[in-house]
């Protein structure tokens, strides 16, 4: 059976590390806590899980500090996490199995990593990472911010996943902002990938023209991951759309298009514009194919499991509403029901179209056979907009 040594970098997580560490610690052969300046109860909670401690300055690089960080391992393999991560029960047992069976080989094992998820367990963005490597291998992280492991030779995916519970408000909103523009300032040239991030760094806090200033660099750099591509384009078409923009919005979310097979969210954003166009025969078609594309097996960009669930099926439901079509409307709504199924609009929806069918069968049962009757124009579903 494989050793693991795990890897933390932390500052000032007393209110999430015993809740991480309690789910794994008793899984690896060796606890790599270090510490980059905290202030409150970190150190301490990592010592009562005999963790080996060490101290690293800060110096803006997640990268570097990750690697220091892998150099204190000794064992087989290197796992890491962190704070506000821990692995649910199903995940320690698969995880434990994975140790017995794990063939030596195996230069990185990826894991689902789980980033959030809605109040009734759904998760709304997940991705795939590299998570437990070859010791020997010598992976090296990269990137001051969002940063990535650099792997290669023979890899595994698995079935375990990762939770994320920490929540954006509780960190600090500006500080890879800031790290990213101290860069600039240094006179540094950002890479593909840190154009992206500095693009979703400024949409984030609001500055739209500049996002898409950069959006439009990675975009026109040519170098980038095909999947922050075609993300880059949704972005971009949101951001074009809070600045009511909508041709431009358009635009953006079908040069999506042109670098793979359309993802799901590529296909809401579709049928959105087209549902507030007022065209619902072509929004049905876009929603309808947000429900049917399959992601590619072992998918490792980000996805939000959303645009291919509820969401659709809800848009269904209102674009058959407006269409008059009331029983394909009720199947949807029913279908997002059970994703969510305590949500109080769909549940007002239900009521809605539950009438909207009695009113249809009263009139055919009364119907005289000369009448002209058009169909209802459906004005009144309470069904969401929504686009991402």
């Amino acid at each position: 059976m494989i050793t693991v040594s795990l890897c933390m970098i932390v500052k000032n997580e007393e209110q999430s590390l015993e809740h991480c560490l309690t789910s794994i610690a008793d899984l690896v052969e060796e606890l790599i806590i270090v510490d980059t300046g905290s202030t409150d109860r970190t150190v301490e909670i990592a010592h009562r899980f005999q963790a080996r401690v060490f101290f690293f300055s800060w110096i803006d690089d997640f990268a570097a500090a990750r690697n220091y960080a892998f150099e204190q391992a000794t064992g087989d393999y290197i796992m890491w996490l962190d704070a506000d991560d821990l692995l649910l029960e199903e995940d320690r047992m698969k995880l434990k199995a994975l140790k017995e069976q794990l063939d030596p080989t195996v230069d990185s094992v990826t894991m689902l990593y789980h980033l959030s998820r809605d109040k009734y367990g759904n998760s709304t963005f997940s991705l795939r990472r590299n998570r437990l490597v070859r010791r020997e291998a010598g992976f090296r992280w990269a990137g001051a911010v969002h940063e990535y492991l650099q792997v290669g030779g023979k890899l595994m995916n698995s079935d375990i996943s990762i939770q994320h519970m920490g929540k954006a408000s509780e960190r600090d909103s500006t500080r890879n902002l800031r790290i990213y523009e101290k860069q600039l300032e240094l006179g540094r040239t950002l890479s593909p990938r840190d154009l992206y991030y500095y693009a979703n760094e400024l949409k984030d806090h609001g500055k739209l023209d500049k996002a898409i200033h950069y959006y439009q660099a990675f975009l026109g750099d040519g170098n980038g991951w095909v999947e922050d591509c075609i993300a880059a384009c949704g972005k971009l078409a949101d951001c074009y759309h809070e600045l009511q923009n909508e041709q431009a919005a358009l635009d953006a979310t079908m040069r999506a298009l042109k670098y793979d097979a359309p993802r799901p969210d590529t296909c809401c954003r579709m049928g959105y514009h087209f549902l507030h166009a007022g065209n619902y025969t072509a929004a049905v078609v876009w929603y309808q194919l947000a429900l049917s594309i399959p992601l590619p097996e072992h998918f490792l960009g980000f996805n939000n499991p959303t645009c291919s669930t509820w969401l659709p099926h809800l848009q269904l439901s209102v674009c058959y509403d407006k269409l008059g079509k009331y029983e394909l409307a009720c199947q949807h709504n029913e279908l997002a029901l059970s994703y969510r199924p305590e949500d109080e609009m769909m549940l007002a929806n239900r009521r809605y179209f539950s009438a909207r069918l009695d009113q249809t069968l009263n009139a055919v049962i009364f119907r005289e056979p000369t009448s002209n009757q058009q169909p209802d124009s459906g004005q009144g579903s309470s069904g969401e907009v929504a686009h991402d």
